[in-house]
């Protein structure tokens, strides 16, 4: 480990090292051009460079950044939905979720430690890092050994987020457009909802390794089903909560006209085996909605992210509309 540690500082020095005598020769090439009264063709957008204020201060990035690694999980969609392809991620599942699997193609993973992979880092040679403060700021001093680093403040709704995001990068425009695109998908597809189950009761639940968790309407989530979208979540679901943890004999006092059902690693056998045993349960059988067959099985990788991303919650969006048009005619 002490040996690993040793070559990834001589490593980041050598970056440094061959950036200065890079940045060295760059000059003298401009002054040699100017000198000859002629057009710098090195002197281009990309090696301009502006100063942003963040979370650690004034910091100096490029005016157009080519090479930009958003850490998290939600950054690489955020910068995918202002037009910008990573070209380095950090990746929760091994696959990307099928809207970024065709964009994403050439993008390198690096696996989710909350210590960045400063290996791949470094040969992904980024001309800018964008991560959130409470994911980053530990790490933020190694970061910027490798790249112009910029740590965003945490916030409680993912459009702040975006908004912060799209100012450095000057899409501003482009985020308002994101928000509003899927602010109008929504209101179409609640409207169809509404058409094809009313004033029906819906319940969203997740079932996990060690225990099942239903979804409030206050939170990410729940919000995003009872609140954009508009379903009924159940009048006697607590006010107060966001999601409770309950056991399957429970259950049946949460008995919803439907049910969205989402296990939480589809690839878990331990959770794969809890569903199981949950479907040939005489209380699984008996609730209102296994009984009508109005019971959604959604999830995977596309379900990761929403609440905190406009790509997740577009998908969703389209997922839950085809759900409950394929049962609901």
């Amino acid at each position: 480990m002490r040996f690993r540690w040793l070559t990834v500082l001589c490593t980041m020095m050598l970056v440094l090292i061959i950036s200065a005598c890079g940045a060295a020769g760059n000059e003298a090439s401009s002054s040699e051009g100017q000198e000859a009264g002629t057009a710098n063709s090195s002197t281009t957008e990309t090696s301009q460079v502006k100063k942003v204020t963040t979370e650690m201060g004034e910091v100096e990035i490029p005016v157009n950044p080519q090479k930009i690694v958003g850490l998290s999980v939600v950054y690489p969609e955020f910068l995918y939905s202002l037009g910008i392809v990573p070209i380095a991620v950090q990746n929760y599942h091994e696959d990307f979720p099928s809207y970024l699997q065709e964009p994403f193609a050439n993008t390198m993973k690096m696996g989710i430690g909350r210590t960045p992979n400063f290996e791949a880092l470094m040969e992904a040679a980024p001309d800018l890092i964008i991560a959130p403060d409470w994911w980053s700021k530990k790490d933020y001093d190694q970061l910027t050994l490798i790249a112009p680093t910029v740590l965003l403040p945490q916030r409680d709704d993912w459009r702040d987020e975006l908004r912060d995001m799209a100012k450095i990068l000057d899409k501003e425009e482009q985020a308002e457009k994101v928000i509003q695109d899927l602010v109008d998908k929504e209101k179409v597809a609640a409207a169809k909802l509404d058409k094809l189950i009313g004033e029906e009761t819906v319940l969203y639940i997740r079932v996990m390794e060690k225990e099942i968790v239903l979804h409030g309407e206050n939170l990410d989530r729940g919000n995003f089903v009872h609140k954009r979208l508009g379903m009924n979540p159940l009048p006697n679901f607590p006010k107060d909560q966001t999601a409770m943890s309950v056991s399957l004999e429970v259950l049946p006092e949460y008995d919803a006209d439907h049910l969205i059902v989402q296990l939480d690693d589809e690839t878990n056998p331990e959770i794969k085996k809890k569903f199981e045993d949950m479907l040939s349960s005489s209380l699984w059988k008996n609730l209102k909605a296994v009984k009508q067959d109005h019971v959604y099985m959604v999830g995977g990788k596309e379900w990761f992210n929403l609440g905190m991303s406009p790509l997740a919650d577009e998908y969703v969006i389209d997922d839950i509309v085809a759900a409950f048009e394929a049962k609901n005619k």
